[in-house]
């Protein structure tokens, strides 16, 4: 067995495609942080490379990256900016509150996990 780092290109391309199916579900209304995503999406604590990824998404994705936020509902993208203010705008078209850079998570936040028993 050699210690080849080609692996490492299909693994990121895996990591990648959990993110994005994980992404594609969250439903309108609903917000995670970075860091919850990364754990829905079987990626351990990767908060920041989840943040990295979403950013290097194109313009033109369909994916819902304006659901998923800082930590503690926080908008880490900044307002005046042209992503931050889309994400904002597309959040309050869904009826999500944004109140000083925040979103209520205990409100908007998407629990996939939580069935009742």
């Amino acid at each position: 067995m050699s210690g080849s780092s080609h692996a490492s290109t299909d693994e990121a391309q895996a990591r990648r495609m959990a993110l994005y199916s994980v992404l594609g579900e969250i439903p309108p209304g609903k917000v995670v942080s970075y860091g919850e995503l990364a754990e829905l999406a079987g990626l351990g604590r990767a908060a920041r490379w989840v943040g990295r990824t979403l950013g290097q998404l194109p313009a033109d994705t369909r994916l819902p990256w304006h659901r998923v936020l800082g930590a503690g509902g926080r908008l880490s993208l900044a307002l005046g900016t042209p992503s931050g203010d889309e994400q904002r705008a597309r959040l309050r078209a869904e009826g999500v509150t944004v109140r000083n850079n925040r979103v209520d998570m205990s409100r908007h936040g998407w629990r996939p996990m939580e069935h009742s028993g």
